[in-house]
């Protein structure tokens, strides 16, 4: 079943209902109502993050927040905190949060992953260019479904360094945020992208501006609403982990007539669900030497590569046998990897990359590799840390993102 996250403002300036749920009281009468209209999970949150959106402090947010997340809490009900603040989260946990919705993946306050793993709460990790204010002058991509989903692979790789576990992560592509409406439905296209890497994914498209650009001219709140429960049937046939919504009432609805569609299996046909076992097998660090490069020195000396891989497969069966030949051997990978590094030079270090997608994909239970070539010695006259190219390859599906 897809979980259906009720969206509670406790905000006087939120795009869609700012002030109607703002006092303590309306607002935590505002989440049991959803709960009980099918919600699964309440996000409640203290400051609004609409486009042009400027921050109220942390402060007057945990005063907003922290009695309605105290009183839903007790009721028993699964609540998330929506809010990038580290400090806020981890009073919020403290009242009863189960999960932080941090729609700036960790990049406005870093700490928030350590308090999600001290906590040991749940954590979206949203797609995130920069704050509210100006998030509309960095959206700018070349092809978005694979460049949201190398940035949230960056995001999850601080939040693993911080000793987050990847059952704790849900990914988020971050529609509407640093996107413009055509941006954001491609980013919905390109969703295998971001699924790819094996994490729950939340989409949040609830009343957004690009359901608007999509109605015309009379977007009203109850078009919008009609439009975002049609939206959450298209991501429950994509697979989400969940939906975030205002309208929780027109999501259920459209989700039973998707079920109704699909017919319900019988009980004497029904069998116990079960996961496909999907993982990440991840190789950092693998430092080659080789001769790529434009330059003729470069050809002629030779330096120092480094190769990280992020593989996902199934790993249902190996997990059961317990037996290496029904998993990728790594160490066979990283052999592979070494060779083609250490052998025929390339003027790009994409092209490198694509050739080491293409030797990893060779192995068909491989769904998915994301390859990042460092080449921390390039001849750059201004000083700097390193430069990389990253290439997401699905099977059939190569792709490649610059950074």
């Amino acid at each position: 079943m897809m979980e259906i996250w009720g969206v509670v403002n406790v905000t006087p300036d939120s795009f869609s209902d700012g002030g109607e749920f703002f006092s303590h009281d309306a607002a935590i009468a505002r989440g049991r109502e959803l709960r009980e209209q099918g919600a699964t999970v309440l996000d409640v949150g203290g400051e609004s993050t609409r486009p042009g959106a400027h921050p109220v402090g942390a402060e007057e947010e945990l005063r907003r927040v922290l009695p309605v997340i105290e009183a839903l809490a007790s009721d028993g009900a699964v609540v998330s905190v929506d809010t990038y603040r580290a400090d806020v989260a981890e009073r919020a946990i403290a009242a009863g949060a189960r999960i932080v919705n941090d729609v700036s993946g960790g990049l406005e306050d870093p700490r928030i992953f350590d308090v999600v793993a001290a906590g040991d709460a749940e954590i979206a990790i949203g797609h995130w260019r920069g704050p509210s204010a100006d998030m509309y002058a960095m959206a700018q991509y070349s092809r978005v479904g694979d460049e949201v989903a190398v940035e949230l692979l960056r995001r999850v790789e601080a939040a693993r360094a911080a000793g987050v576990r990847d059952e704790q992560i849900i990914l988020d592509p971050g529609v509407g945020f640093a996107k413009t409406p055509e941006q954001s439905w491609a980013a919905l296209r390109q969703l295998d992208a971001i699924s790819a890497l094996g994490f729950r994914v939340l989409i949040g498209v609830s009343r957004k501006r690009m359901l608007a650009a999509a109605l015309g001219d009379d977007a009203s709140t109850g078009r919008r609403d009609l439009a975002t429960a049609v939206a959450s049937v298209l991501t429950a046939r994509f697979g989400a982990y969940g939906v975030r919504v205002h309208d929780v009432v027109g999501t259920v609805d459209a989700l039973a007539v998707l079920d109704a569609w699909d017919g319900a299996p019988d009980a004497a046909s029904t069998k116990a669900p079960t996961a496909d076992g999907s993982g990440m097998i991840e190789l950092t660090g693998l430092r080659v030497f080789g001769h790529h490069g434009v330059l003729d020195f470069e050809r002629e000396n030779g330096q120092e590569f480094v190769v990280d891989l992020h593989i996902s497969l199934p790993m249902a069966q190996a997990a059961e046998t317990d037996d290496v030949t029904d998993t990728v051997h790594y160490g066979e990978v990283a052999d592979r990897v070494a060779a083609i590094v250490a052998g025929e030079p390339v003027n790009l270090i994409e092209t490198l990359a694509h050739r080491i997608g293409g030797a990893v994909l060779a192995d068909e239970r491989i769904e998915f590799v994301s390859v990042t070539v460092h080449k921390p010695q390039a001849p750059i006259e201004q000083r700097f840390d390193d430069v990389s190219v990253t290439v997401m390859r699905m099977q059939g599906a190569p792709r490649a993102v610059r950074r």
